[in-house]
């Protein structure tokens, strides 16, 4: 597909922009079923200076959370899909999901389905949104579809953030503590090395144990730079795949402290996928499905699975999760009331709720916690290089003194 940029007139107005096509005459005939009399169109060669290039998803999560609320309003305001998307793809900051947009409208104009269109872009719209509009589209409630979709979106984001949040600022605080430890090893200490050969007599153990630590980084800097890199290649290349990321988010998930926080991060995520997809009259296998790709903890993702394979054996949804630890039973319970109530998405929903309000709780009790632990614990480091240095010297003033 090439894209072509075009001028032209309509019944109301000048009309110009980009369109996307296999060809030249393709791209005419598409502005012509728009009612746009072409006057000039000309192909945009794709060079490395106009090639956009773009890692992931073409947007960031804000960005599609107001695209989503922003499509819902226009709709209920009585425009239709195709103009909503044509509206839309000015307004939007992102070039790149701007394209796709220009590609989406021109596949609706052709005759094709909402859903149909966003298809063809995997990267900008996952399973969850395609098959949440396509059931907004049979039920004739796109509009809901997208309330539902924004309101899923901004508290899945807004619990991420504040997992996020909290986990950095002790990362943070570690990697700065680390840093300053190692400038005092490296640079500080050995300016006082001479001092002491000069005076003679035993150091203090404390400074002993300091110095050998300083020799060591100033003689084999390099082996603490190969051990950190590859800590960080190690991560990398566990979460690349699935046993290794199941492996990796098993250890996170079992953590004191931190890993309830991911734990009850990722059931918040899960319930309200359910919820969202079950609200929409998505079905149940496909709805668990789906759900197994949103949820970004292998953990979670595995017990999906096995719930999913034992519905399909004519089993029960809820065995593989009373009988697995990630799962508290909390879960397995409200999903049973909600099957036998026929209200398994308001269920779901009040689930996801919960948890939402347990991770900001524990997000907030631990920044509380770790603040003072990770200044303490600074301190506690570079005052004990201080000491080190100190005590010798204490010593020497004596000698002085005595002289």
């Amino acid at each position: 597909m090439a894209r072509f940029k075009y001028e032209g007139r309509d019944a109301k107005s000048k009309r110009k922009g980009f369109i996307v096509a296999a060809n030249k005459r393709e791209a005419a005939l598409k502005l012509k079923k728009q009612g746009i009399r072409v006057t000039d169109l000309k192909e945009q060669q794709e060079t490395v200076m106009t090639k956009e290039i773009h890692i992931g998803k073409p947007f960031k999560r804000p960005q599609f959370i107001m695209f989503l609320r922003k499509f819902s309003t226009l709709l209920r305001a009585g425009v239709t899909i195709v103009e909503s998307i044509q509206i839309l793809s000015y307004q939007v900051e992102s070039k790149p999901f701007r394209t796709i947009l220009v590609t989406v409208g021109d596949d609706l104009r052709s005759g094709g389905t909402l859903s149909d269109a966003l298809q063809k872009h995997p990267k900008a719209f996952e399973p969850l949104v395609i098959n949440m509009i396509r059931a907004g589209e049979l039920s004739g409630t796109v509009d809901d579809s997208l309330d539902r979709l924004a309101e899923h979106y901004e508290k899945s984001h807004m619990t991420k953030q504040k997992v996020v949040s909290a986990l950095s600022y002790p990362i943070i605080v570690g990697i700065v503590a680390i840093g300053v430890v190692l400038f005092l090893l490296t640079f500080i200490v050995p300016m006082f090395v001479g001092l002491f050969e000069s005076v003679g007599g035993e150091l203090p153990w404390l400074t002993q144990f300091v110095l050998i630590a300083s020799n060591f980084m100033v003689a084999y800097w390099y082996i603490v730079l190969l051990i950190g890199a590859a800590i960080v290649i190690g991560i990398i290349m566990l979460k690349s795949n699935k046993e290794g990321k199941y492996l990796l988010d098993t250890f996170i998930m079992r953590l004191p402290i931190f890993g309830d926080i991911v734990k009850k991060s990722a059931l918040s995520t899960l319930t309200r996928t359910l919820s969202s997809l079950f609200s929409s009259s998505v079905p149940i296998l496909q709805a668990l499905s789906m759900t197994e790709k949103v949820v970004e903890n292998e953990v979670i993702s595995r017990v999906i699975a096995q719930s999913r394979r034992s519905l399909e054996a004519g089993g029960s949804l809820t065995e593989p999760m009373t009988n697995h630890w990630a799962f508290p039973p909390l879960i397995p319970h409200m999903i049973a009331i909600g099957e036998q109530t026929g209200s398994l998405d308001s269920m779901l929903s009040k689930v996801a709720d919960f948890y939402e309000k347990e991770v900001e709780a524990s997000t907030d009790r631990l920044k509380a916690l770790i603040e003072p632990v990770m200044i303490i614990l600074l301190a506690g480091f570079v005052g004990t290089i201080v000491l080190s240095i100190l005590l010798p010297m204490f010593t020497i003033f004596a000698e002085i003194d005595n002289l």
